[in-house]
């Protein structure tokens, strides 16, 4: 990733980090700035320890307290958006959807919005985990939409994502059988081949069910942040097309009269 974050990004990436940061600590703001910052520096010695390496400087003004903004400035792009993730920053040129997929599970999938704060953080770390929980948190979104009772297919708790997408995506008449144009049902079933291939990349190109020596593995972050789009993609449109199909029923209050005459 360290080559594909354009400079107009990390600049914008500077100036959030940076003010998230002070907004951070409420006491002794410049000391666990600098000590939070630190954390990110890599050291790297030479075989004799002569030589020492560091990833960025630490930059310090005059009365030796952090200089923030340059410091910032110094540090490689794929840093920079480890530092946002870390901060729960949003992150729109990775992720497009991502701050309107948050509010949408911070309203309504609690367990799903959980799962996915967690992929979120590890998209560059341990870009395969990140896949198998974002998966999961499909998965949740799907059992809980399914928990109406207006919709008729009966949830199955032990089905996983491809199973769980095709009984939906039936109860919603996306596919196969409707009266809606053929167009409008290949995008459905699609949009199920997207679920199943989600699915396989979870089971087959993860370590989430172990892997062989040979075993093909994602290790690379760039398509982690494919899936991670494709799931809050399908997830809003999930959630979307739920609300307006089965929209929630108000509940008027009755109002209670002693039936006096005056």
């Amino acid at each position: 990733m360290k080559n594909n974050i354009s400079p107009k990004y990390q600049m914008q990436l500077v100036s959030e980090i940076e003010e998230k940061l002070w907004n951070t600590f409420s006491t002794s703001k410049y000391k666990n700035v600098a000590f939070y910052i630190k954390k990110w520096q890599k050291v790297e010695c030479d075989q004799y320890n002569n030589e020492v390496w560091y990833s960025f400087e630490i930059v310090k003004k005059e009365d030796k307290n952090i200089d923030l903004l340059s410091t910032l400035h110094g540090i490689d792009g794929e840093t920079l958006l480890k530092i946002a993730i870390d901060l729960g920053l949003e992150t729109p040129d990775l992720i497009p959807s991502i701050s309107v997929f948050r509010n949408e599970l911070k309203t309504n999938f609690e367990t799903a919005r959980q799962t996915f704060e967690k992929a979120f953080k590890l998209i560059e770390d341990e870009p395969d985990m990140a896949i198998g929980l974002v998966n999961s948190a499909l998965e949740s979104i799907i059992k809980e939409i399914s928990k109406d009772e207006r919709i008729k297919t009966k949830l199955n708790s032990n089905k996983t994502l491809y199973k769980l997408a095709s009984n939906l995506l039936k109860e919603f008449q996306l596919f196969p059988n409707s009266d809606l144009p053929e167009e409008i049902k290949t995008i459905g079933s699609s949009l199920l081949s997207i679920n199943q291939s989600i699915e396989k990349i979870r089971s087959e190109k993860t370590n989430m069910h172990g892997k062989m020596h040979n075993d093909y593995l994602i290790n690379d972050a760039i398509y982690t942040y494919f899936v991670v789009n494709s799931v809050t993609t399908i997830g809003l449109f999930l959630n979307s097309f739920y609300k307006n199909k089965f929209p929630k029923e108000i509940i008027e209050e009755q109002t209670e009269t002693d039936n006096l005459p005056f």
